[in-house]
């Protein structure tokens, strides 16, 4: 008798979206973990691959309706819901949105199935609407997953500051990080040499990375408007040579004129012998490469809950500098210890001198990351949770009975 399937909602390769990549580096773990087992993706229209099915159309107000019906067809053992609030906006001839409505039908429509969903959206402080909808989402799914446990005591603080009972049905789940693309020092060049990088003969030895995709929130020009003077201080304390490796593309028109101008303020720095500008398509193996050619990456986003892009740094067991207080990032960096914080100018200048200049701090941080990586975030231990999830909301949809997991404090 075949075992019944996974089934994942949501965006899905080749969409250049970074829930997408996850949900596609996340189905190759669950899938790994139980080969007997299919797990099938329903994604929207532009989604492709082998059992994948292209079914949600955001054009249509009941766009969930084909998603439903194909769930009854596959027949899971769970529905594993991606959800970010994007995704899944219906928006109507005058613009106006309905505010993840259909996604809350949907979720009415698959009662009869063990659901997790898994939000890439909850912040520290949640808007009433937020609240709201994350409520609702609680009281209709089995099992709702988090990615930091500081999500979860604070979803308790909102829930409780507006005299509402907290759901016990919350799990913390960590972003994935991919175990098998570490690759040694003696391996660099190597791959400088497949991404095409000693082609240019400036190009030094030792290499700050700035790496991914370029929007707005990330601000690839805090770092860029300080290169030049941090570059001369490190050059003058260790009398090394470094560059910065600029390498991206972007992902989102509006964004444009802050890609342009990141981008031109590379170039500048070219020109001076103290960067490189790489344009590539932050998707895949290579963008794993990029980073893995760097001494260090500095990741400096003013806007992010949790980060895909992170999670690659994690899997290379790379030193980093990120903003902090910026919730998973600083999550993420506490719990790791893996790397360097900064809250202002002057914090990001003096992190990346440190980092440049003390090869040994390089290397603890990294051997902290490896750590953290083997045992907290590895998608094989990642997949063995949602595993546990799966059980959990299974248990619950049979027997009618919410779980009940303990609280966060």
């Amino acid at each position: 008798m075949p075992v019944p399937p996974v089934v994942m909602i949501s965006s899905y390769p080749p969409r250049l979206c970074g829930i997408a990549t996850f949900c596609e580096e996340a189905r190759e773990f669950i899938a790994a973990g139980r080969p007997e087992r299919d797990v099938f993706v329903i994604s929207h229209l532009d989604g492709e691959g082998e059992g994948v099915f292209p079914l949600i159309d955001m054009s249509r107000r009941d766009w969930w309706v084909p998603v439903a019906e194909q769930i009854e067809k596959l027949q899971p053992c769970a529905v594993h819901i991606e959800h970010e609030y994007g995704l899944y906006e219906y928006v109507d001839e005058r613009g106006h949105g309905d505010e993840n409505a259909g996604f809350l039908e949907m979720l009415n429509a698959l009662s009869r199935w063990p659901l997790v969903i898994e939000p890439h959206t909850v912040h520290g402080r949640l808007t009433e609407r937020e609240a709201n909808f994350v409520y609702r989402c609680c009281k209709r799914c089995d099992i709702f997953l988090l990615k930091c446990h500081y999500q979860k005591w604070r979803l308790d603080w909102n829930f409780t500051a507006r005299g509402w009972t907290t759901p016990r049905n919350v799990m913390v789940v960590p972003h994935g990080a991919r175990p098998d693309h570490r690759w040694s020092i003696k391996e660099v060049p190597r791959l400088r040499e497949e991404l095409g990088l000693n082609r240019n003969p400036d190009l030094g030895r030792h290499l700050v990375g700035l790496i991914g995709w370029i929007q707005s929130n990330k601000r690839w020009d805090i770092l860029t408007s300080m290169w030049e003077e941090i570059e001369a201080t490190v050059r003058e304390r260790t009398g090394v040579e470094w560059d910065l490796l600029a390498a991206g593309a972007m992902r989102d028109p509006n964004h444009q004129s802050d890609y342009e101008r990141y981008k031109g303020q590379v170039e500048l720095l070219e020109q001076k012998g103290l960067a490189h500008y790489y344009e590539f398509v932050p998707r895949g193996e290579e963008y794993y490469k990029m980073m893995a050619v760097c001494d260090f990456i500095v990741l400096p986003s003013t806007d992010e809950t949790q980060s895909g892009t992170l999670a690659r740094i994690i899997a290379l067991n790379k030193p980093y500098v990120t903003t902090a207080p910026m919730e998973g990032l600083t999550a993420q960096t506490i719990e790791s210890g893996g790397g360097l914080l900064f809250t202002n100018r002057n914090n990001l200048r003096d992190a990346v001198i440190q980092l440049a200049c003390d090869e040994q701090l390089r290397l603890e941080l990294g051997h902290r990351l490896e750590v953290y990586l083997d045992e907290v975030v590895s998608w094989e231990v990642v997949a063995r949770q949602y595993e546990q999830a799966y059980d959990y909301a299974f248990e619950a949809n049979q027997t009618g009975k919410a779980a009940e997991l303990d609280m966060e404090f």
